[in-house]
């Protein structure tokens, strides 16, 4: 029996990827309580199939998650809407954010027509398939070192009709200097240590390209110190946009920075 007070300690927050519900964080006091509680949200919430919470936050080169069902059914594997594009993944083994689902609509109407894009630490093609769905660019190539997450981007690839997007599966420091092209738009979408690969993106920007250079930053640090990481590229730069898109914890947040190279 839940009471009152266990109904009120339910945390607010949370995500639902497709149908399976996500708690980033859960109370120790109720854990003795997870299942009751589990079954209590499936009741209330129609959409929602799986109940779990994490027992391991992002971690890894994989950056993935360690999930612990509280009730419903027995799996993790998913069918995510956004942006009316589906996304078949499975929650432990792939890294996803739903809560990116506006920034990643941003980027692609920022786009031209016939941009040549890479994306890299592309997880299950997310990106890139919105990309390629809500704009007129050429090509993008989609590079992920997680086999299962890129296994999954070939499905979504066909789920979703996409034929402008090519899947390279490996660590970008191998890749990308090995690619015999340059882009005109870059996304980097891994703000933990992001600033260790943009040298890499750098060889392979066009003069007057654009690199979105995500990264975990506090109140007090937007805009200052994400700058003061990206002038350490030393090239000529204009900072288009720097946007908060998504906060993280209290007076945290994941930001972008729209980054014009000039030369």
């Amino acid at each position: 029996m839940l009471t009152a007070k266990d109904l009120k300690l339910i945390p607010k927050s949370f995500d639902v990827i497709g149908d399976i519900l996500v708690f980033a964080d859960f109370p120790k006091e109720l854990i003795k309580k997870e299942k009751k509680i589990g079954s209590y949200l499936l009741k209330k919430l129609k959409n929602v199939k799986v109940v779990t919470r994490k027992t391991r936050h992002f971690s890894g080169v994989y950056r993935l998650q360690k999930l612990k069902i509280m009730a419903g059914e027995e799996r993790k594997e998913t069918l995510h809407k956004e942006n009316n594009c589906m996304f078949k993944l499975n929650v432990e083994t792939c890294y996803f954010s739903p809560r990116l689902g506006n920034e990643r609509l941003r980027i692609a109407k920022q786009v031209k027509k016939n941009e040549k894009i890479l994306v890299m630490f592309s997880g299950v093609s997310v990106y890139s398939i919105i990309l390629s769905k809500k704009s007129n660019a050429r090509e993008i190539y989609d590079i992920e070192i997680n086999p299962i997450a890129n296994k999954y981007a070939e499905e979504n690839l066909v789920l979703n009709k996409v034929r402008n997007v090519k899947l390279i599966r490996g660590d970008v420091r191998k890749i990308v200097p090995k690619l015999k092209k340059k882009f005109d738009r870059i996304v980097m979408p891994l703000p933990k240590g992001g600033e260790d690969f943009l040298e890499l993106a750098l060889n392979k920007i066009k003069k007057n390209g654009v690199i979105h250079f995500y990264d975990f930053l506090r109140e007090e640090e937007i805009p200052e110190t994400g700058i003061e990481k990206i002038k350490k590229m030393k090239r000529k730069f204009k900072i288009l946009n720097v946007v908060k898109c998504g906060q993280i914890a209290p007076e945290k947040y994941r930001v972008c920075f729209d980054i014009k190279i000039l030369n």
